[in-house]
């Protein structure tokens, strides 16, 4: 294991749910976490307050020039977190072209630019890096997509895409590797599903651990992984 200290750690998504409390758990490792939001305000009430959070405004993660442009300001980098995405409950009478390619452009468009441009990062540091993305258990499992197709279709290619990283990098240090989380308990998913049993969910400070866990190796053997975050549900 690595100490995380001073370390510098992009995570998309950053001020969501699952996003703060990773945020919260690299600086409490020591990190330094670079936040991109989309919004010119970005809503910051669940970041940890101080100088190891730095959250840059409108920054598009579907963009290449404006996520080649956050990542050209950027110190060399230990990690890239890729939480940033969207989900839409659409069967498929409800699924237009709109709704997949929204979807691929949440979901697969804004993982895959940040990696591109996280690679190039490690790249010029020459001392290699950790990519995390955030895939989803219909990604592993389809038969769960039933309703959510363009979700489920988005989430497995970035499932695919990282595998398919992760052995381009694999003499190169550099190591990508998926979650595919169930459930996971926020805020937002208790009010929507009432009535679900709220105790069998992944909660993000699990999930947080877990990825900062992985970020502290010292050794890159696990990439190309795709690993099921299920809780008990």
């Amino acid at each position: 294991m690595q100490s995380l200290k001073d370390r510098h750690v992009v995570v998309t998504g950053g001020t969501g749910a699952l996003g703060s409390a990773v945020v919260a758990a690299f600086v409490a490792a020591g990190a330094t976490c670079h936040v991109p939001a989309i919004e010119s305000a970005p809503p910051t009430g669940n970041l940890p307050a101080g100088p190891q959070v730095k959250v840059v405004p409108n920054v598009d993660l579907s963009s290449e020039a404006s996520v080649d442009a956050f990542y050209a300001a950027l110190p060399g980098l230990h990690a890239v977190v890729n939480i940033a995405g969207g989900f839409a409950w659409a069967p498929i009478a409800d699924s237009p072209a709109k709704v997949l390619q929204q979807q691929i452009s949440m979901n697969l468009v804004s993982c895959a630019l940040s990696c591109r441009a996280a690679v190039a990062n490690f790249r010029k540091a020459g001392a290699g890096g950790h990519l995390v993305n955030i895939a989803a258990r219909p990604a592993l499992n389809p038969r769960q997509g039933a309703n959510m197709t363009a979700y489920t279709a988005s989430k497995a290619a970035v499932a695919a895409f990282t595998v398919a990283l992760a052995e381009e990098l694999k003499n190169e240090k550099i190591s990508a590797i998926a979650l595919a989380p169930s459930t996971i308990d926020t805020p937002a998913n208790r009010k929507d599903m009432p009535t679900a049993k709220h105790d069998t969910w992944v909660t993000p400070k699990a999930i947080a651990e877990l990825i900062v866990a992985h970020c502290s190796l010292s050794d890159t053997i696990n990439s190309g992984a795709l690993i099921p975050i299920y809780g008990r549900a």
